[in-house]
């Protein structure tokens, strides 16, 4: 009895319930490092990617996006617009910027990887890189062969090139709705283009790309306690299974193509936090929906959490970061981000990025424990933690399902309202001093001076790099604009008729800017208006 309780609980590392990993071993000659960076236009976070990578035979790419390109628009002289391009996040809005953005790297070479987070306008994107990744290989083509391809060739190229691609591709808008902002599209129109997306990847064999990473980060970003991050993701993943069954997709053509996104914090529960998504996710695919083992093993990227970053005795940073990082790599995450210690204020430098990175290097090339398989496993601390936010999970499910289902308490408000509670209970013990936070309500430097934050220059794109952006975009319009209105009236009639959008998309984004098909899609499908 003791022997199969521990095997339905634990088990080893990659063995239902995969509660210790989701692989028997770890990858050997690949740390799990995956640094986030977007700024300026493309050419400059193009030179950051190079300078993130350059330490890695593996090339993992994580992509940050400025506020214009997130919610959909092109960049414009408009007031409201223009002091954003290039701030927080690289600007793109057409194929050529995409081209540029990863110029260098070999888009379906098994070494690369590319995560790109954004949400509402996910589908335009995705099709501007799988739209790059084929016209890197026909020009790989081109040069070795010396000759345009054939049809046939092209149609062969673009086979491989989409069979081959790899990486990840946020696009989870319940999410938005309930921890973040960048809905721009109708939840239901949203749904279907992401159903529209997996149809299409099933369709040409996409099966190296995530199409929607499942992310609690905003979630806790936003102010949730790491068990309601972690109810309120894995709540969002049954349900996006439940939508892409509804529409008739075999469980396992879509099941292994579902990714998590976790943060790591300082409370306790964050030391068991992918133990906990592993155990439960693989149970309910298996014993609810009859998964495969593929589609039981819950893969996730945890990111250090932003939150707890802090402008007071801002050196003090990296410490928080490198212990969030040691207990993600102890809990075998798939892929890591570390946070600068400077993004308490700024998008950070290339110095503060450099000491991020550091942290990674250190734990997994210095830090002996970490050479070893599996730390975590065994310890009482660690078992007992495990099951108690498991329990607790399962008890927030219940309080969603009494609500009707994720969409049901949606329509109520509930997650935003949870996420919102918790918020100012954290910042109320915060500033009573309840919850110590080193440097900011104890243990202060009497000598620091209250300006001192005042003194870290911000990132900002510049007035060139916000030009350049507005004249690339009239450049692509200009030499499109023959080809783009019939395209975009072909997307609008595919969605009218409830085709596949983004399959249409694959074309429509070779001729038409970002702008351009948004404003096309809310003729059809509505804007995105919160439900008060």
């Amino acid at each position: 009895g003791e022997i199969y309780t521990w095997l339905r609980k634990e088990n080893l590392p990659g063995f239902f319930p995969y509660t210790a990993g989701v692989f028997p071993l770890k990858r050997v000659g690949e740390d799990p490092t995956r640094m986030f960076a977007g700024e300026g236009g493309p050419a400059r976070t193009n030179q950051r990617f190079r300078l993130l990578s350059g330490s890695y035979e593996a090339k993992r790419l994580s992509t940050a996006f400025d506020s214009v390109t997130l919610y959909g628009f092109d960049p414009d002289r408009r007031p409201d617009i223009y002091g954003k391009i290039g701030n927080s996040g690289v600007s793109i809005c057409t194929l050529d910027d995409v081209k540029v953005l990863y110029s260098g790297f070999d888009l379906c070479s098994p070494n690369t990887s590319v995560s790109m987070t954004i949400n509402g306008p996910a589908p335009i994107i995705l099709s501007m890189f799988l739209n790059t990744a084929i016209d890197q290989q026909v020009e790989k083509f081109k040069d070795e062969n010396g000759k345009e391809p054939s049809e046939e060739e092209y149609k062969t190229i673009r086979a491989n090139a989409l069979a081959n691609v790899r990486g990840t591709v946020q696009a989870d808008i319940l999410k938005e709705d309930q921890g973040q902002n960048t809905c721009i599209f109708s939840i239901e129109f949203a749904l279907k283009m992401m159903g529209d997306i997996q149809e299409f990847f099933m369709q040409n064999n996409v099966r190296n790309f995530y199409s929607v990473s499942i992310s609690g980060y905003h979630i806790a970003e936003a102010g949730a306690n790491p068990i309601t991050q972690l109810a309120l993701t894995l709540s969002n993943g049954f349900t996006y299974v439940e939508y892409y069954l509804s529409r008739g997709m075999p469980l396992d053509t879509f099941g292994p193509n579902l990714s998590f996104f976790f943060s790591n914090g300082m409370d306790p529960e964050y030391t068991v936090i992918g133990r906990v998504a592993r155990r439960i996710w693989a149970i309910a695919m298996k014993e609810m929906f009859g998964a495969s083992p593929r589609s039981q093993m819950l893969k996730y990227h945890i990111q250090t959490s932003g939150r707890s970053l802090h402008s007071q005795d801002i050196q003090f940073n990296d410490i928080r970061t490198t212990l969030q990082a040691l207990c993600a790599v102890y809990d075998n995450c798939n892929s890591l981000h570390t946070n600068a210690y400077d993004e308490a204020i700024t998008t950070p430098s290339p110095e503060s990025v450099r000491r991020a990175l550091a942290i990674q290097l250190i734990i997994n090339r210095e830090w002996g424990l970490a050479k070893n398989e599996n730390m975590n496993q065994g310890s009482f601390i660690v078992e007992e933690l495990t099951d108690l936010v498991e329990e607790a999970v399962l008890s927030e499910f219940d309080r969603i399902t009494q609500r009707g289902g994720v969409l049901g308490a949606m329509e109520s408000g509930y997650q935003r309202s949870k996420i919102q509670e918790e918020s100012i209970y954290y910042e109320i013990l915060k500033h009573k001093g309840e919850y110590p936070i080193v440097g900011v309500n104890m243990f202060r430097d009497p000598d620091a001076e209250e300006e001192m934050a005042t003194t870290v220059e911000l990132a900002r794109a510049s007035e060139e790099e916000k030009e350049s952006q507005l004249q690339r975009l009239a450049d692509f319009q200009k030499k499109n604009e023959k080809e783009a209105p019939a395209a975009l009236e072909r997307l609008q009639k595919v969605a009218v008729s409830g085709g596949n959008i983004f399959a249409e998309m694959m074309n429509t984004a070779r001729v038409c800017s970002m702008g351009q098909i948004t404003q096309a899609l809310y003729e059809v499908g509505g804007q995105y208006r919160r439900n008060m």
